[in-house]
């Protein structure tokens, strides 16, 4: 067996690159909602949501899962509105990382940054994240578009993750990470349209800020 080359945990080496990402959402779906008690609902929501567009403003391929999408409910409507074009991948395996439906296109896809966040946290996000570094995948769990049945769960979950190797993340710094720098501008408008949408009080004054510069225009 070939030794798993070993994942930088410093340097810029350590940060996420756009061209090097692959993201996979798995199981946002209404029945697995109905029992995530470690967030508020709404936030995990607004999070991955946030994930699945700034993905698509970074050119970052992404998948979406389900899980036995005719008992637990088709995937929540703002992540397929932002891939209308995707069929979500159905599956049967608990452990995503188990069907080759999804890890096909991922090996294919050749990226190693394998991003990953689920329902719920202690079972469809931990099980194919420790299970895909020992393919040498560098894995990202986003813990805030992620989610459990109790807090407890969630947070067990992502100790075990970091245990193994995995490295945790938020949203708002995979955006922070794959923009790198506000001169690029091909992609920091789209971005900047992602946080004033999903960014909370960020995106206040974001867009008071806007306002500002706006106003400010308009009167030269």
């Amino acid at each position: 067996m070939p030794a798993i080359p070993k994942i930088a945990k410093t340097g810029l080496d350590a940060l996420l690159r756009p061209a090097d990402s692959f993201v996979v959402l798995i199981d946002h779906q209404p029945y697995q909602f109905a029992n995530l008690h470690s967030h508020e609902p709404t936030m995990v929501i607004n999070n991955v949501v946030a994930l699945a567009k700034a993905a698509k403003v970074f050119n970052v391929p992404t998948i979406l899962t389900t899980v036995i999408k005719d008992r637990g409910g088709n995937i929540l409507k703002g992540l397929q509105d932002v891939f209308p074009e995707q069929t979500p991948i159905d599956r049967t395996f608990i452990n995503t990382w188990e069907d080759p439906k999804v890890t096909d296109i991922v090996k294919q896809s050749g990226r190693k940054q394998l991003l990953l966040a689920g329902l719920y946290t202690e079972i469809c996000l931990a099980m194919p994240a420790i299970q895909a570094l020992a393919d040498g995948y560098d894995v990202f769990a986003v813990t805030d578009a992620s989610g459990g049945v109790t807090l407890e769960a969630h947070e067990m979950a992502v100790r075990r993750m970091v245990q193994a190797g995995v490295v945790p993340i938020t949203t708002t710094a995979v955006m922070g990470e794959w923009q790198r720098d506000w001169a690029r501008e091909e992609t920091a408008g789209g971005i900047a349209g992602v946080i004033l949408e999903h960014g909370g009080a960020g995106a206040v004054a974001l867009a008071w800020e806007t306002q500002l510069l706006n106003t400010s225009r308009a009167g030269h």
